[in-house]
């Protein structure tokens, strides 16, 4: 298990923006402040003493939210401890804040002075530190008991709901639909999704319509009507206004332009 780089109490500015492409490289994360995750698409504030594992597999845009960004962090490559990983049913590219942070923020603190030591079992001590941090994580994230998805009860149905919204643009989403699905007032909903993901749910909705069709124009020869309706537009005429106000193009000359 190479550990590539890491931090401890990194602070980063709100200017910062960081990227991290599909690579294959794991990457550990315990926020002490509030930030932004967009992974895949998908934009998420993330609430202080979130702990949160990217695997590689979706590209990773993060960043301060509206202070800096203080977070302990480790880059590492687990290619050769993949059964084991696995084996432990880890929740990746979602943030989780477990009831009691100090024994993980601990455990980053005693592989990040054992990386710089000079120590002749250097690297046997931080693959088992690197170990029993995974198990601890694995172990909250399965045992309900010991764990909180978030502050906000809530936040576990919305990232469900969100991630629902953009796999299926065709469905005909509205705010009442939206607080049904996740049990909550209609009021209480659209004030916490906002609250939640900066964005109203109505926005988002449209949103994730029109990276759908980016992505059906980019890959397919679909014309713009069968776009359109794959997209859960029944007129193409309101389709392409929408496109053309979001994206800044029509939806021919997009394809054209990719």
């Amino acid at each position: 298990m190479n550990i590539r780089c890491l931090g401890c109490n990194s602070i980063y500015d709100s200017s910062s923006v960081f990227r991290r492409a599909a690579t294959g490289e794991y990457m550990i994360m315990l926020t002490k402040s509030r930030c932004r995750f967009d992974i895949n698409g998908l934009t998420m504030r993330v609430p202080q003493d979130a702990f949160i594992i990217c695997d590689g597999r979706l590209p990773v845009v993060y960043s301060a939210e509206d202070c800096p960004l203080i977070c302990d962090w480790i880059c590492f490559d687990g290619e050769d401890e993949r059964e084991f990983i696995d084996a432990l049913e880890l929740v990746f590219n979602r943030p989780v804040l477990f009831a009691d942070t100090d024994f993980i923020g601990e455990l980053m603190r005693n592989i990040a002075s054992e990386f710089y030591s000079l120590a002749s079992r250097r690297a046997k001590m931080l693959e088992n530190l690197m170990r029993l941090l995974l198990v601890k994580a694995g172990d909250a994230m399965n045992r309900g008991g010991e764990k909180v998805q978030t502050s906000e009860p809530h936040y576990a149905m919305l990232i469900e709901l969100r991630e629902k919204i953009y796999r299926n643009p065709q469905m005909k989403w509205n705010v009442d639909t939206m607080a049904a699905y996740v049990s909550m007032s209609r009021s209480y909903f659209q004030h916490l999704y906002r609250e939640t993901f900066g964005v109203s749910c109505i926005a988002d909705v449209i949103s994730g319509k029109i990276e759908k069709a980016k992505e059906i124009l980019t890959e397919t020869g679909c014309t713009v009507s069968q776009v359109a309706a794959m997209c859960g537009y029944d007129n193409e005429e309101h389709f392409m206004r929408q496109f053309k106000k979001i994206v800044g193009v029509t939806p021919t000359r997009y394809r054209k332009q990719v």
